[in-house]
């Protein structure tokens, strides 16, 4: 993961991170441990064998595009 650009973020209650990897899992990192898991919250791999599987499938789910940015330049005259 050296370098790369990663997508996560800070779980509100156990201040957890989540973040997607390059395989499109979700590693949880939490003082010096972390842990694999697939995007339904499903234990691969890691010391850290519990996560929110609803924080995993936000992560780890599909980027839709926010409906209020336009895509085309607004004409205001």
């Amino acid at each position: 993961m050296g370098g790369a650009l990663m997508r996560g973020i800070v779980h509100p209650f156990t201040k957890a991170h989540y973040e997607l990897d390059d395989d499109g899992n979700i590693r949880v990192t939490k003082d010096g441990q972390w842990g694999v898991f697939a995007t339904n919250g499903r234990h691969l791999h890691g010391e850290i064998r519990e996560c929110d599987p609803q924080l995993c499938g936000w992560i780890g789910g599909p980027q839709i595009a926010n409906h209020r940015v336009s895509k085309a330049p607004i004409d205001r005259d």
